[in-house]
């Protein structure tokens, strides 16, 4: 029995085997496609030197005057062939051609219009001195000819569909979106349409579930109906399933260990069957095969098949764990993971003893977490039995428990895997939590800020501390964070030690040194964070960049701190000496180099505390700050010059304090 994690892995490398090449399609046929190959700009953006407001083109050496108008270049007329000569001027819209001669634009705000000369000829008078090139936007400024302005990989959004009208791209390379082929299997099934079930019999919801998933997801549906449980039937409609061009087969029931439950056996006989069982809850009897076509008349293909549990909520909840990034992956998604955030339980949640459970919730976003801070709170959707349905109406989330059997306190952090929009529902105030503050841990380089000064208004924050976990892994939402919570956890129940210490802002990020360093200059120099911790990166591997990253941005070194670290680490394991971890400051900030191993975080902090308050406060430029037992001179008995000069000589060089001048 695989774990959810191993499966996935399973799926994700079969659909990347199965992905359809891709094909051109009409713009307007692109939307909400990815695109197969890069796109150049055949021309400059704008073509022309375009005015940015609506005034006069002028010689900026003229100066402010009273200037003859001697002619007008509006949006789309490109006044050719004229020239402003020294001593005129042009009147220009927003967007209008910029004519020969003109260097700069004075805004009509900054004019005044006079009367007309005597010959009848427009005048105005400028009132301002203009800078040469103010306001005009210069060829090319916008995008450069043969600049790639869309990259192969990206989404395909309204605002992409523009850009590709601007550059004169009509038909673009996209991955297409797989056929989903649906079938339920059960003797027990009967239409939805039904209007009086007779003794044994359910309507079929599963299937119009499923179609309506994939529909979701933008795919073309084939609807097979419902199979019987025999070999006969379910031979019959996975034939027709392949026949359909289907790229993906979805069933529903069969999959359990019962003498009628024969799905499995049939993706045996007509494929590879790479998993039967997860180790999950719910949804334990999730089957995943993969077919290859076997008709001459078309070009052979592989055909991923999911055979999905029966019941109702178990079916739906392996869709979106399972088919959903599969259907992305062959959609050409770069990464296919689905979000996960950080929420606080507004209730307690048992956790099953032995398999790992998805708990549909509802989360929202509130100003008040429970914690005094804004962050995501969940709500279960109340009974979890794998055949209520119910469980599912309104989910948008699915809880992951880990299997330890034991309850989970309200208001305990916990990752949570999105599955619909998120938005606001009515809700009773979470309650109070004792647990350290949820922090905004993000799945991807793209929530990877915070900010901070939002989230530190109303505290008296002391020292402001902001976490960053470096890892590949848990950007792409592959796998949890564990040591970012762990920090956080650890800097809370420190807070006194570090002189009134608050997390106000956490982030993750891939292992790549630009998006490292952005978010080390952001919380530096914008946000004024006093402490930053970076976790991870720090290894051999070639993605190890956190150190390089770290050397770019600061601008003193701090090696003491690192060698304590490596100190402390060596007492735990010798492979400690492979760390290439780095401290150092920025403008008012410590930033400090840790692992990515959980209890490694914390037994380096313990290490660091004694020294990471007066470090703190000096960096800050506290002068004052010294030795716990260095007593000010100002405090000091007396003493004359003599008896200086007598007591530096008595107890010989090296004893003077670091004060004396």
């Amino acid at each position: 029995m695989l774990q959810v994690e191993e499966a996935l892995a399973a799926v994700l490398s079969a659909a990347a085997s199965a992905r359809a090449a891709p094909r051109e399609v009409p713009l307007h046929e692109a939307l909400g496609l990815v695109l197969a190959e890069d796109v150049r700009a055949p021309d400059p953006l704008p073509p022309f030197r375009a005015s940015i407001k609506d005034g006069y083109a002028v010689v900026a050496s003229d100066g402010p005057g009273e200037y003859p108008v001697i002619t007008e270049s509006r949006a789309g007329n490109d006044a050719l062939g004229v020239v402003v000569a020294p001593g005129t001027v042009a009147y220009v819209t927003t967007g209008g051609p910029i004519p020969d001669g003109a260097d700069a634009v004075v805004q009509v705000e900054d004019t005044e219009q006079v009367p007309a000369g005597a010959d009848g000829s427009k005048r105005v008078r400028i009132l301002v001195r203009a800078t040469e090139g103010k306001d005009i936007r210069n060829v090319g400024c916008d995008i450069e000819k043969d600049s790639i302005v869309l990259k192969s990989g990206e989404h395909i959004g309204p605002a992409e569909i523009g850009l590709l009208a601007t550059v004169g791209v009509t038909t673009v390379k996209v991955y297409p979106r797989p056929t989903i082929a649906v079938f339920s299997t059960g003797d027990e099934l009967v239409q939805p349409t039904t209007a009086t079930l007779s003794r044994g019999q359910i309507r079929d919801s599963n299937r119009a579930m499923l179609l309506a998933a994939a529909v979701q997801q933008k795919c073309k549906v084939v609807d097979l109906g419902i199979a019987e449980d025999t070999e006969e039937s379910l031979k019959e409609h996975m034939d027709a399933a392949l026949r359909s061009d289907a790229d993906i087969i979805l069933t529903s029931g069969g999959v359990s260990m019962g003498d009628r439950d024969l799905v499995k056996p049939c993706l045996a006989k007509m494929g590879k069957i790479h998993f039967e069982k997860i180790r999950m809850k719910p949804g334990k009897p999730l089957a995943f095969a993969e077919i290859t076509t076997q008709d001459t008349s078309k070009p052979s293909k592989t055909v991923l098949a999911f055979g999905l549990p029966g019941n109702p909520v178990s079916c739906m909840v392996c869709f979106n764990l399972f088919v959903v990034p599969a259907i992305r992956l062959l959609s050409g998604w770069s990464n296919p993971h689905l979000q996960r955030v950080h929420v606080r339980l507004s209730h307690p949640l048992r956790a099953d003893p032995h398999r790992t459970e998805f708990h549909r919730a509802v989360i929202r976003w509130v100003l008040d977490d429970g914690s005094g801070r804004p962050g995501y709170v969940a709500e279960s959707t109340g009974h979890q039995a794998s055949s209520r349905l119910l469980s599912m109406k309104s989910a948008n989330a699915l809880l992951e428990v880990p299997s330890n059997g034991q309850i989970v306190a309200a208001g305990t952090s916990i990752q949570a895997i999105v599955i619909s929009d998120i938005v606001s529902y009515p809700s009773v105030k979470p309650p109070a939590a004792s647990n350290p503050p949820p922090s905004r841990f993000g799945p991807s380089g793209k929530n990877i800020s915070t900010d901070v000064s939002q989230l530190a208004a109303s505290q008296d924050v002391e020292v402001k501390v902001a976490i960053l976990t470096v890892s590949d892994t848990v950007s792409s939402g592959a796998g949890p964070d564990r040591s970012g919570p762990r920090a956080v956890s650890v800097v809370s129940s420190s807070s006194e030690k570090l002189g009134g210490a608050t997390v106000v802002a956490t982030a993750v990020v891939p292992d790549e040194v630009d998006k490292i360093k952005g978010i080390l200059v952001q919380w530096s120099d914008v946000d004024h964070v006093n402490l930053i911790l970076t976790l991870g990166g720090t290894g051999f591997t070639p993605r190890d960049v956190t150190p390089e990253a770290t050397k770019s941005v600061i601008e003193k070194e701090a090696p003491g701190l690192t060698f304590v670290m490596l100190q402390e680490s060596l007492k735990v394991t010798p492979f400690a000496m492979l760390s290439r971890a780095t401290a150092g400051i920025r403008g008012s900030t410590l930033i400090i180099n840790m692992p990515g191993n959980p209890n490694a975080v914390a037994e380096c902090m313990e290490a660091l505390l004694p020294a990471l308050k007066h470090a703190l406060k000096q960096i800050k430029g506290d002068k004052r700050e010294k030795h716990p037992r260095h007593t000010p001179h100002a405090a000091a008995a007396p003493v004359d010059q003599w008896e200086r000069s007598f007591r530096a000589a008595s107890v010989g060089s090296g004893g003077g304090c670091s004060c004396d001048p």
